[in-house]
């Protein structure tokens, strides 16, 4: 039996207004205007929800051969309108231009166009069934055009950038599709192909009325696709693709499909419902912004994710799996039960991940659950939470144009931690209970957070408010710190102590595990961390270990401390979480300036290239590893200790007989080498292309290889690039490889002009292009240089977040100051915010976040050189 922690009783429920996430100052405003004003707001939002019911849209898209050519288009709206209170607002993102005609009810009215809306007065309209039919000529921004091939990509307000929308996820419609496209083209939608009608150069896809869904779920792609047919336990499949590579092919569709057959079996029976939609395709693209997209029949996904060649390691594969079940789970979470306002979208994001590790753990052979789920969260959520700009997992929202800068590493990795907990809490079975029985009760509709704790809090003892408060309402994690005692050497005393990483005086309730270690064994206690202060008293009058490992299951949350004794002794951790944990609290530790210094670790993890058996921590040391050397180390440090580093990986990578753990260790010597013989020996291994023994490379891998070289200007005077891209036979890949480029050439002007074109809107269509590119301009190697990219990247950045999708800002971010350890860096951010003291605060809080690094690094450095001087 597990154990239960016991809250003070707090306040009930909150109320609907605080579930919606809409003040009630703002519902009292109802029966006033609704004001016109960018976006969707808050008070608009919920107006719309009260007045309208039943809503339809008809929709007719003409795509044309050319990209630039404009989409005429056509669209009804049929909907139920309940009380005529206000004029209606449609949301459409998009110039004045691009609306040609409206009719209301049969008859055309002139076009009143404000502010992203078009405005239909009250006299026009009528209580009960309306149609409005629009033409116009669709927008381009979430379109993603390319030369033989498009996709829409609507989340979370993008509808409206395609065409004119109710744009709020608590407004479900059917969507009746029609598109006409270039004859050799195909089209996918979320709704089954009722026709196809040929004509000339083109042809109709008429699809059938789509399930009842929200606005930012409404997708299609069309274009040059392969389809492949399979029926998995008895339903059939459409994927759609565009990769070339036939021994990619060969080697990824069974699992492909297996996998998405397992993740629909286990959600069927976890949630006891049946799949909820009329059918279920996929589709992978090239550069897809995301790994994948949700929608309702018609899953997106990027095409590298899925498609895994002979070399591919463990943990691609289960990436691949996570990938597939969290998409797959978004089924249920997110598509059948939808959030009623994105301040809640976190709810459908955690769901996935928490649903995804569980199916990973079932549809892979030898996976390790608990450590798949260490690696894969904790690091990504410590990278926000630690900042000074971290965010709560929930967060108010008035608006939903800014709905984008609510998304990153604490929904997605932060929250799933939280949700674990939350299970640990209740227990499996009731919290099994509680989400069947949220999952029935809104099914085709919307829940908030609220809503979902108010059922959970009816199977469990605890009382949830109080716990939500600190894990879901604030952000920022917990410090601890323990006390020992000991006479003739047992335990005579154990405190643990905790508070906020920021000093505050908070208490997160939370089970973790601490292991004793000692030469002959380890015995694990179990710690329910209710209050600030906790004496452990299963530990008094045991052995004094040789050192205490704590969170050594990998379930609690937090910087815990570390003990030095840990870092000479630490393979006697057989167990690869409490190593994966162990490797993650020293990073921390060096990070916070606590007991171990940047140059210290780095000899641990060297020391551990050659013990460490594990494949997953091995990807998570060496990782660790480059971090330390290119972000914490200085340039000159670099210089003098790179010969016997690049020795000990190629070393560590001869003696390995693993395959996976050779590519490992060949990626980590790719990454740091810096001396001569390095790079002559990585040189001949791209231009024979004959891999290390044991090391399986593809085309891929030799395209980041010359990438490498291309960096260090290796060979002088040999563009290695070109003859890569001549080598390279998918044209979407080679597309991608002329893009970059320019980012990587030796001549500073040729980078100036690379820089300079991204502040055109179109040399940024390619995110997943331009993140690779930033990071190849901004490389240490070429910091010096590139540093005075600094001031115009964030000046960029509300432009930025206008036109890219949600997460370029912080891809933008992250590419750009990733990697400077400057005060001179360090300074750009800090005068930058400080003459923007009225910053959107949550473009602020993502500078923050991706200028961490930066600062600690700066901190770092300066107390090395006190200590020199």
């Amino acid at each position: 039996m597990k154990n239960i922690v016991s809250f003070p009783i707090k306040a009930g429920i909150l109320s609907l207004a605080l579930a919606t996430g809409i003040s009630c100052s703002q519902m009292a405003s109802q029966s006033n205007s609704i004001a016109v004003e960018t976006g969707v707001s808050a008070s608009l939002a919920n107006y719309r929800k009260q007045v309208l019911d039943n809503v339809k849209y008809d929709l007719h898209l003409n795509i044309p051969d050319q990209k630039d050519a404009p989409i005429v288009s056509t669209e009804k709206i049929t909907l139920n309108l309940l009380e005529k209170k206000q004029p209606l607002q449609i949301d459409f993102k998009e110039k004045r231009e691009n609306l040609k005609q409206v009719m209301v009810n049969g008859r055309t009215i002139p076009i009143n166009f404000e502010k992203e809306h078009i405005i239909i007065p009250k006299k026009y309209l009528k209580e009960g069934q309306n149609t409005i039919a629009i033409d116009f000529i669709a927008g381009n921004l979430s379109l993603n055009r390319n030369e033989d091939y498009l996709y829409t990509l609507l989340v979370p307000d993008r509808a409206r950038t395609v065409f004119p929308v109710f744009d709020q996820p608590d407004i479900k419609a059917t969507f009746k599709l029609t598109l006409t496209i270039p004859k050799d083209w195909k089209a996918v939608a979320n709704a089954p192909l009722q026709d196809i009608v040929a004509k000339d150069r083109q042809k109709t896809y008429r699809f059938e009325e789509s399930d009842t869904i929200s606005t930012y779920l409404f997708s299609f792609v069309a274009g040059d696709f392969d389809l492949v047919t399979r029926k998995v336990n008895d339903r059939l499949m459409n994927f759609y693709h565009r990769e070339t590579d036939s021994s990619k092919i060969n080697l990824s569709l069974d699992p492909i499909f297996k996998i998405h057959g397992d993740a629909l079996a286990f959600m069927e029976d976890y949630t006891q419902v049946s799949y909820p939609f009329q059918k279920f395709d996929f589709v992978a693209i090239p550069d897809f912004q995301y790994g994948g997209m949700e929608h309702v029949g018609a899953i997106d996904y990027k095409a590298s994710t899925l498609f895994l060649d002979e070399g591919a390691t463990k943990d691609q594969k289960v990436s691949r799996s996570n990938l597939i079940a969290h998409e797959t789970a978004h089924m249920w979470f997110g598509d059948l039960v939808t959030m009623r306002w994105f301040n809640d979208v976190w709810m459908k994001e955690v769901f996935a991940n928490f649903m995804a590790d569980k199916i990973t753990q079932v549809s892979l052979e030898n996976s390790n659950y608990d450590l798949k789920f260490l690696i894969d969260h904790f690091p990504a959520a410590y990278a926000v939470d630690r900042t000074t700009g971290a965010n709560p997992i929930r967060q108010p929202l008035d608006n939903l144009q800014d709905a984008g800068t609510l998304y990153g590493g604490i929904i997605y990795h932060k929250a799933p931690v939280v949700m674990r907990q939350l299970e640990r809490l209740m227990g499996e079975d009731a919290f099994k209970t509680g989400v069947r029985e949220y999952i029935q009760k809104y099914a085709h509709s919307n829940a908030s957070w609220p809503e979902l704790i108010e059922i959970m809090d009816r199977h469990t003892p605890a009382d949830l408010q109080s716990w939500n408060e600190v894990w879901v309402d604030e952000p920022g994690r917990p410090q601890f710190e323990y006390v020992m005692d000991s006479q003739n050497d047992r335990i005579s005393e154990l405190t643990i102590l905790q508070k906020g990483e920021d000093g505050t005086d908070r208490t997160w309730p939370q089970f973790f595990e601490m292991a004793f270690v000692y030469k002959d064994r380890v015995v694990e206690l179990t710690v329910n961390m209710d209050s600030s202060k906790l004496s452990v008293d299963k530990a008094v009058g045991m052995e004094k270990p040789l050192f205490i490992l704590f969170n050594s299951s990998g379930q609690g949350y937090g910087q815990f401390p570390v003990d030095t004794q840990m870092f000479q002794n630490l393979y006697l951790l057989e167990d690869p979480v409490r190593r994966a944990s162990a490797y993650i609290n020293i990073y921390e530790s060096m990070l916070n300036r606590k007991r171990v210094k940047p140059e210290q670790l780095l000899q641990i993890y060297r020391n551990g290239l050659t013990q460490e058996t594990e494949e997953l921590n091995l990807k998570l040391m060496t990782s660790q590893l480059g971090d330390i050397y290119w972000n914490f180390t200085a340039p000159a440090r670099r210089q003098e200790i790179v010969t016997e580093l690049e020795k000990d990986i190629w070393q560590a990578l001869q003696k390995t007989k693993q395959p996976n753990q050779k590519k490992l260790l060949f990626k980590a010597y790719q990454n740091i080498f810096m001396t001569q013989e390095a790079k002559e020996r990585l040189y001949q291994v791209w231009q024979r292309q004959e891999a290390p023994e044991g090391v399986k490379l593809t085309e891929d891998d030799y395209t980041s290889l010359a990438l490498a070289l291309a960096l260090r200007a290796y060979p002088s005077g040999n563009d290695i690039l070109t003859k890569q891209l001549a080598r390279i036979k998918n044209p979407d890949r080679k597309k991608r490889l002329e893009f970059i480029i320019p980012a990587l050439s030796a001549d500073v002007e040729v980078r100036d002009a690379f820089f300079s074109s991204l502040e055109s809107e179109k040399n940024r269509e390619k995110e997943a292009w331009v993140a690779s590119a930033l990071a190849y301009l901004h490389h240490p190697l070429r910091a010096t240089t590139s540093e005075k990219y600094l001031r115009q990247s964030l000046e960029l950045l509300e432009e930025i977040q206008m036109t890219g999708d949600i997460f370029f800002p912080a891809n933008w971010l992250n590419a750009t100051f990733g990697a400077y350890q400057t005060p001179a860096a360090a300074t750009v951010v800090r005068s930058f915010l400080a003459e923007r003291p009225d910053y959107n605060p949550k473009l602020k809080a993502k500078i923050l976040q991706a200028s961490d690094n930066l600062f600690r690094a700066e901190k770092l450095l300066e107390e090395k050189d006190q200590m020199i001087k």
